[in-house]
């Protein structure tokens, strides 16, 4: 499928119209597979939703209750498990990275809005990439903010809100996480 302009603004982080066709088109299918897999959680419906993944490693497990943006822009890696109710909106690429766990009801936002009130009404926004690297581990109800990376290793408390980069081997807590 040909993918408009606003389709190649957001996937290189520039601003961009979420209510283009495409990206609009895109939604729905992922929000169909999800749906499918929520109501049924079969290996079946899980291969399905990963078919619209970047990429995803063996041994990668997702409970049911799965929110993802668009999918195109998800990249798990090997043995990553990701628990029940989670939220993807991968506007920008998502990177997890090996052996991640990720906890009840997580939320990572790549996606900013405009300030303008007036471009937000029209959809206008822009993304940033987050990488969670190898064996990090992000605890239930942590939301990992625009242009995060969480380090080798970290750990991000249950219910924290990363404002800023975590590096490796780091336990982060807290509103912000520190």
């Amino acid at each position: 499928m040909a993918r408009s302009d606003d389709w190649q603004r957001m996937v290189r982080g520039e601003s961009y119209c979420s209510l283009a066709p495409d990206l609009l088109q895109q939604r729905e299918l992922i929000r169909q597979r999800s749906a499918q897999f929520n109501r049924a959680p079969s290996k079946g419906h899980l291969k399905r939703l990963f078919e619209q993944f970047e990429s995803v490693g063996e041994q990668c497990f997702i409970e049911a209750g799965l929110f993802v943006d668009y999918g195109s822009q998800m990249t798990l890696g090997r043995a990553v498990y990701i628990n029940a109710h989670c939220v993807f909106l991968d506007s920008a690429p998502i990177r997890i990275d090996d052996e991640v766990l990720i906890g009840p009801a997580a939320q990572f936002y790549t996606a900013q809005h405009a300030l303008d009130a007036e471009a937000r009404a029209k959809g206008l926004m822009w993304a940033e990439p987050i990488h969670i690297k190898t064996r990090a581990w992000i605890g239930g109800g942590a939301i990992i903010l625009p242009g995060i990376t969480i380090g080798v290793g970290a750990v991000v408390a249950a219910g924290s809100v990363v404002t800023r980069d975590v590096a490796d081997g780091a336990l982060v807590k807290g509103n912000p996480a520190r």
